[in-house]
């Protein structure tokens, strides 16, 4: 059997509102799209600086002055040597040890006439040798670093301002070249993966994942344990497999092809769903993006490239009856992701499935709004679609600090009560696409959260939602899918 079920896995219940059956769908979340947090493995054998993969945010610190390194201002003009408190910046990985550095508000850093280190242009090619840096660690202390410059040089701190330090080029590791480097938030998606390892060792890696993670065995067991449908998350480059663009690496098209095979086989229904999209619509890992920056949906060319990548989908798998709905995009982020850009998607991704299949079309709410109808009378009007909503327990604190019962409380009080309100005559079906709980628990505690998963689905009575995070193999043994 493949990961499926010894890893925490995403399950979700979906009653359509209708005379058919229910479908219960499990996430295949990791698989064709990568998240760190789900395949931690697929890194391990990144050889050189696997913890500064692209977008890893990172601050350093003068270890002769005590201060640390920050734009000023956060970008538009000189990097300086004068903050007490840190100031966070990015990065893009060119090669094993070199790198682009980017300030808060996304200037890439780069020497100016002057020989200053400044932090004014907002694009950056790989090839631009002007703003790509070595980064030079210490042997026996990997934090303590170096930058030299594209000119040759180490960058060094000169009372409140950077430039080249001309001369020695080799010098202590307690000169005014020296930095402290601390890891502040790290990035471990499709693009940092195939990146750090390039083409051909990417390759080998993703296609030994595609080929384990999930396997047949896998779809047998969800048929055989009440499971009827699986959703698969694909990311936008799935359409130019087999050569996808740099760095990502083709083979994700193929074992898309042969999980459709193993849902005709044992009688599964197939979601897609668009995980990952070009330019990012969330700044998150398993949107595909390379350093954190949402740029969806801020150009028209973003949108349209999109609405290709929904219109290849639908017509290469129109005819495969497992398929039963498409989900345009996950998890586009407020407010960057406007409403209007986003209607304006959602109409021309319904309009391109429609072209080739009749499936159910399924709409993201957009994460962190207010008004969680927003959505709903504008979907109205789309026959066949589902408005997705994802209600997360495990990332706030709020619930952390609650018991199961209050959980089950809240879940009964307040996500029902929210939830009642998007169900609207003739409007959309709804589809709680992610809900995650999670707790530290013993055996003695099973029924105890047996109970709590199987109140998150009563609660919501018939109503097209519910889900559940933890092992597959132990939800089903449970009984969490029982009445």
């Amino acid at each position: 059997m493949g990961s499926l079920s010894s890893l925490l896995i995403l399950l979700f219940l979906h009653l359509i509102q209708s005379s058919s059956s229910p479908i219960k769908v499990v996430n295949l979340g990791g698989w064709l799209v990568t998240e760190g947090w789900i395949t931690p493995d697929l890194f391990d054998q990144i050889p050189i600086n696997k913890d500064l993969l692209d977008g890893t945010q990172i601050n350093l610190k003068s270890v002769t002055q005590n201060r640390f390194l920050c734009a000023e201002n956060g970008g538009g003009s000189i990097v300086v040597i004068n903050q007490q408190s840190a100031s966070d910046w990015g990065h893009s990985r060119i090669t094993e040890k070199t790198f682009q550095f980017r300030a808060f508000k996304w200037q890439f850093f780069e020497l100016n006439d002057h020989k200053h280190l400044i932090a004014v242009s907002t694009s950056s090619q790989n090839s631009d040798p002007s703003k790509t840096f070595e980064l030079i660690r210490k042997d026996n202390d990997p934090n303590r670093i170096r930058l030299r410059a594209p000119n040759g040089f180490f960058l060094a701190g000169k009372f409140r301002w950077l430039g080249d330090r001309r001369s020695p080029r080799e010098t202590n590791w307690d000169d005014q070249s020296t930095f402290l480097l601390t890891v502040v938030v790290q990035l471990k998606g499709e693009f940092q993966v195939t990146n750090a390892y390039g083409h051909d060792k990417a390759s080998s890696v993703m296609m030994e994942h595609w080929n384990s993670f999930i396997v047949e065995d896998d779809f047998k067991f969800m048929s055989e344990n009440g499971l009827n449908a699986v959703k698969i998350p694909v990311g936008w480059w799935i359409m130019f497999d087999p050569n996808p663009p740099n760095p990502f690496v083709g083979g994700s098209w193929q074992t898309l092809d042969k999980a459709f095979n193993w849902a005709k086989k044992y009688n599964l229904k197939v979601i897609i769903d668009l995980h990952a999209v070009p330019g990012s619509q969330n700044g998150w890992d398993h949107s595909g993006t390379r350093d954190g920056f949402q740029s969806w949906g801020q150009t028209d060319d973003t949108i349209e490239q999109t609405v290709d990548v929904i219109e290849f989908l639908a017509s290469r798998y129109a005819d495969k009856p497992e398929l039963y709905a498409i989900e345009l995009i996950n998890e586009p982020l407020a407010p960057g992701v406007t409403l209007n850009k986003l209607k304006k998607y959602y109409e021309a991704g319904y309009n391109a499935t429609r072209r080739h299949t009749d499936v159910h079309v399924i709409m993201s709410n957009r994460l962190r709004i207010k008004d969680q109808t927003e959505l709903i009378h504008f979907a109205s009007s789309f026959a066949g679609s589902v408005i997705d909503v994802h209600y997360y327990n495990m990332f706030s604190s709020m619930f952390k600090r609650m018991t199961v019962q209050q959980n089950i409380d809240y879940v009964y009080n307040n996500r029902a009560s929210v939830l009642n309100s998007l169900m609207v005559s003739n409007g959309p079906l709804v589809f709680v696409g992610n809900g995650w709980m999670r707790w530290v628990w013993q055996m003695h505690q099973k029924r105890i959260i047996k109970d709590l998963e199987k109140h998150s689905l009563m609660s919501m009575g018939g109503q097209p939602l519910a889900g559940h995070i933890g092992p597959l193999e132990f939800l089903i043994t449970i009984g969490a899918w029982s009445g």
